[in-house]
């Protein structure tokens, strides 16, 4: 009898033993295949990686012999204070620094919280269950701005040293404050593909928060990553559709980059097919009077984790947004140099707007001063009504702007509230006998010596480091008030 007590235990205990696994089995999801991941974005390539050692050093020589002078000279980095008024859209920082000019592609993840950005991160870069992994839950988890970046060994870095190292491209940030330093966080990542961008996750929008309560200007801090992104992916999940008034702020600050914008559809394979239609025309009704483009951006729908599809879903479907959004990520990085020398263009362009811009208002006090004029009335009556006296206008028709390039008028008042107008010298007083006119060294900029670096990459040929250090790259100095 005890025999047969102590036989029936044995198999009781292995049935417990055997379901026990079963059900630790079943509770453990299965992983999807990573093979298209790597192959889109080239991970398993062994070849080294572009040099663009030369393209980048011919760059910094551009902006600082030929851009930054004028910039500095008008002080452009004022008018820069007032950037969603006078310039929607990307931007140089106050002063470019090389970290800035020579940085990597941004990507800026935004979105609601608990929407799956850092879970996200963690699937692109292969994170889940290792020790680099991003912490991820169904409550609001990220409260700090985390820039993932490539590094030789897993390391964190504060705040507040990456703000103080020159040579890294976040130095500006220190202008939020200490209290925004402390939200703010790095972490180096020995990985392939961050050799080759950069990640940036963002604390998750939570509609009933005041943005005093974050301790720092979140908006602020927002738009500064905004001007600085290469690619912005805004992620919703079918839970989190409402537009509140902080998405709405969001959105108006991603006013003029829509071409960077990509709106991403997460956790779609948790929906049947016939409410994950309706999820996505709810989607487009919330963000339609948010997006004033006759183009809307670019919208995927798929589950970025690396857990199989629920059954009974379009695995297909979602596998193939997937793809294309790794491609349009790898493209990103492939054009990485045509953007950067693109963007400093456009950059260059609106500094001699505002070198012109400023020019036209000093030399427009000039004529109007007599010797019983009160300097202060009559400039505040050019100020406040620049088309009676034909600034803009004038503008337009001797220096071959574009229209749709001016900045606001508005934003020169307060410009000018800042800068006295009688601190600047005329154009044609920013020549020297060495050095050459401002102005005409940074049109040669825009008009030559940019393109000419962006066709000598597309031609794939190697710029003339040397020469570029002797002569300055390729410029000899004019000055037009020099006598012959």
């Amino acid at each position: 009898m005890k025999g047969l007590n102590l036989l029936c235990c044995c198999v009781a205990s292995l049935l417990l033993l055997s379901t026990a696994e079963e059900v630790e089995d079943a509770s453990e999801p299965t992983k999807r295949d990573r093979s298209h991941l790597e192959s889109t974005l080239k991970l398993n390539e062994d070849k080294p990686a572009d040099d663009v050692s030369g393209v980048l050093q011919r760059l910094r020589k551009i902006y600082h012999s030929s851009i930054k002078p004028l910039e500095h000279s008008y002080r452009y980095n004022e008018l820069r204070q007032h950037e969603i008024t006078a310039y929607p859209g990307r931007t140089l920082g106050s002063s470019a620094t090389d970290g800035e000019i020579t940085s990597k592609p941004m990507v800026l993840f935004l979105g609601p919280w608990s929407v799956g950005k850092s879970s996200m991160i963690n699937y692109l870069l292969g994170l889940d269950d290792t020790p680099y992994q991003l912490y991820t839950g169904a409550e609001p988890t990220t409260s700090e701005f985390t820039v993932i970046m490539h590094g030789p060994k897993l390391k964190t870095i504060e705040g507040i040293v990456m703000a103080a190292d020159s040579a890294r491209s976040f130095s500006p940030l220190e202008k939020f404050g200490q209290n925004f330093l402390e939200k703010l966080i790095g972490i180096e990542v020995p990985h392939k593909l961050l050799e080759r961008v950069t990640f940036v996750d963002t604390p998750g929008i939570i509609e009933n928060r005041k943005q005093q309560e974050r301790g720092y200007p979140f908006n602020d801090v927002c738009q500064w990553f905004i001007d600085r992104a290469d690619l912005i992916f805004v992620v919703f999940d079918p839970t989190k559709l409402d537009v509140g008034l902080e998405l709405e702020m969001l959105f108006r600050q991603l006013k003029g980059r829509e071409s960077q914008i990509r709106i991403i559809l997460n956790k779609a394979d948790s929906l049947a097919t016939q409410e994950l239609m309706r999820v996505y025309g709810a989607l487009f009704w919330s963000l339609a009077p948010l997006i004033n483009v006759t183009e809307p951006p670019r919208v995927y729908v798929s589950s970025f984790w690396p857990h199989e599809y629920h059954p009974d879903t379009h695995k297909d479907l979602f596998l193939k947004e997937e793809i294309s959004l790794l491609e349009d990520l790898n493209q990103v990085i492939e054009n990485r140099m045509e953007n950067k020398i693109a963007f400093i263009r456009q950059h260059a362009i609106r500094v001699r707007i505002h070198a012109l811009l400023v020019d036209r208002y000093l030399q427009t006090y000039k004529d109007k001063m007599t010797f019983f004029s009160d300097g202060e009335l009559v400039f505040r009556d050019i100020v406040e009504d620049p088309d009676k006296f034909f600034i803009f206008k004038s503008i337009l028709a001797k220096t071959n702007v574009s229209k749709f390039d001016l900045p606001n008028r508005e934003a020169y008042k307060d410009f000018f509230g800042i800068n006295p107008i009688t601190s600047f010298k005329l154009l044609s007083q920013q020549c020297s006998y060495m050095g050459g006119c401002f102005l005409e060294k940074i049109e040669k900029a825009i008009t030559r010596e940019l393109p000419d670096l962006l066709g000598s990459i597309g031609l794939g040929k190697k710029p003339n480091v040397l020469s570029c250090d002797v002569t300055g790259c390729g410029e000899t100095p004019k000055n037009r008030y020099k006598k012959p």
